[in-house]
């Protein structure tokens, strides 16, 4: 564990974090990220993290949303970024917590109307398939993430509703 999570943790739990954190960090996240040329998220230096590129759900115009992700399956020995080799995900979660306010982000509805969508995962851009996790799969996932990221399930005693989990795979 990296120096500091534990207070980040706990500071991220907190009613005051969920109402000014929806603003700020994903503001940071796209200008970094944008700055960057797709190489650095901010908000991935204590939680790895992806750029989504999903279509509205309504409007089918693309969206792009800087997530906290959960890698899931490294593929070994495909090359990265520069030809080296190295260990990419095969699949991502992504939590619709919502930072543990009432509704569901807008996002999680985009990826229900459009599952095929796009990450930006450490400067590449990979095509996946989102797919909505329930049941016994999206218990074994939740319990995972609550062992990856502990406020996850102070975000869950705020809200009346289930938060969504995704799994997206590469097409």
């Amino acid at each position: 564990m990296l120096p500091g999570t534990r207070l980040v943790q706990k500071v991220s739990s907190t009613r005051t974090f969920a109402r000014i954190a929806p603003h700020l960090v994903p503001a940071m996240d796209r200008t970094v990220h944008r700055l960057t040329r797709g190489r650095v998220l901010l908000s991935a230096q204590m939680l790895p993290g992806v750029i989504l590129t999903a279509r509205g759900a309504r409007s089918g115009v693309p969206r792009v949303t800087p997530l906290a992700c959960m890698p899931e399956n490294p593929a070994k020995g495909e090359a990265g970024d520069g030809g080296e080799e190295r260990p990419w995900p095969r699949t991502w979660i992504l939590v619709g917590s919502n930072f543990g306010r009432p509704g569901h982000p807008a996002w999680t509805a985009n990826l229900l109307a459009h599952p095929d969508a796009e990450v930006s995962w450490k400067g590449q851009d990979i095509q996946v398939r989102a797919r909505l996790l329930e049941g016994a799969e999206r218990a074994a996932v939740w319990a995972a993430a609550l062992a990856f990221w502990p406020p996850y399930a102070a975000y869950q005693a705020r809200v009346d509703r289930e938060i969504r989990l995704f799994r997206l795979e590469r097409r």
